[in-house]
């Protein structure tokens, strides 16, 4: 049988080695050890890799993949087919859902905007009187009536905080409070009246609460790989070097100079887009941009490898 070090392993399977070793502490990866410790990995393991990425593809939590990975060990092709189809069609089935509420989201904001576009130019202050912050009308725009806003990241300015300028957001991040910020949003932070600003990128407050823990129940997978996630790993690295960073439960608080912001949040929405386990959370303090980061259990050796450990 072919042995290979994790180095080669990972060269073959475009898989990195940052996560062969998740994968190995999570069960879903086995090594043999030589005298020097190193690993040592078989041809089965690109098989299995190859394997584990197309359940990954598939939207399947992590411990739904090592239910399969053990029912494809035992070989019966008619055993994974059935173990899996069920999964597929739980899958399938909170896509579709997604898509009606991104549907119906979509309706809303063509409807407020051609509401928008029919008003009349005035050379005076917005007020109610305009009509387009009268119920209803501005729903969509405000994000707060619209399901799936969070998917699309529907522009909310709630509380007494705007924020404006700077880099598009987008992505359905976990929530703080204060000022929203959404996709097609630019922002950058600071203070208001010497008051810290709150940064969230969500929907509104109430739909925010029922989103909150959403990353706790998504399959800690990432969609990138190869040169992609090598790329992303650097964009991170660079963008958070230097940062005074202390223990979260689960996670990381990491504080950094606030003209970071817009580098930081670009890249915090591109990581939702292909790790919805991560969890992040912005607040703007003055000079100072903290930058609160969790992930599952499952995804704390990731977590670690993107943003270093406590100080």
């Amino acid at each position: 049988m072919t042995s290979m070090r994790i180095s080669q392993l990972a060269e073959r399977s475009g898989v990195p080695a940052t996560t062969l070793r998740f994968y190995e502490s999570a069960g879903l990866l086995s090594a043999d050890r030589t005298p020097a410790g190193y690993r040592m990995y078989g041809e089965d393991a690109v098989d299995r890799l190859a394997f584990i990425g197309a359940a990954k593809h598939l939207g399947l939590a992590l411990e739904e993949i090592g239910e399969l990975v053990g029912v494809w060990e035992a070989g019966a092709c008619r055993d994974v087919k059935a173990d899996l189809r069920p999964r597929i069609s739980a899958r399938l089935a909170e896509a579709e859902s997604r898509a009606a509420e991104l549907a119906a989201f979509t309706a809303s904001l063509r409807g407020a905007l051609a509401h928008l576009d029919a008003l009349p130019d005035r050379a005076g202050r917005c007020d109610p009187g305009c009509g387009f912050l009268a119920p209803g009308a501005g729903a969509a725009a405000r994000g707060s009536s619209a399901p799936g806003a969070a998917a699309l990241g529907a522009a909310v300015v709630s509380g007494e905080a705007a924020v404006s300028s700077g880099a598009p957001v987008s992505g359905g991040a976990a929530v703080s409070s204060g000022a929203g910020v959404s996709s097609g949003a630019a922002f950058s932070g600071g203070s208001r009246g010497g008051q810290p600003v709150d940064v969230v990128l969500s929907r509104g407050r109430r739909a925010a609460e029922r989103e909150a823990e959403r990353w706790r129940a998504v399959p800690v997978a990432c969609s990138l790989s190869g040169d992609g996630l090598g790329e992303r790993t650097d964009q991170w690295r660079d963008a958070v070097s230097g940062a005074n960073r202390a223990a979260l439960p689960e996670g990381l608080r990491l504080t950094l100079p606030v003209d970071r912001v817009a580098r930081i949040t670009e890249l915090a929405a591109a990581e939702q887009a292909c790790c919805p386990f991560f969890d992040f959370r912005l607040h703007l303090d003055g000079p100072y941009l903290h930058l609160e980061v969790r992930a599952p259990a499952d995804g704390g050796a990731l977590l670690t490898d993107l943003f270093g450990s406590a100080d």
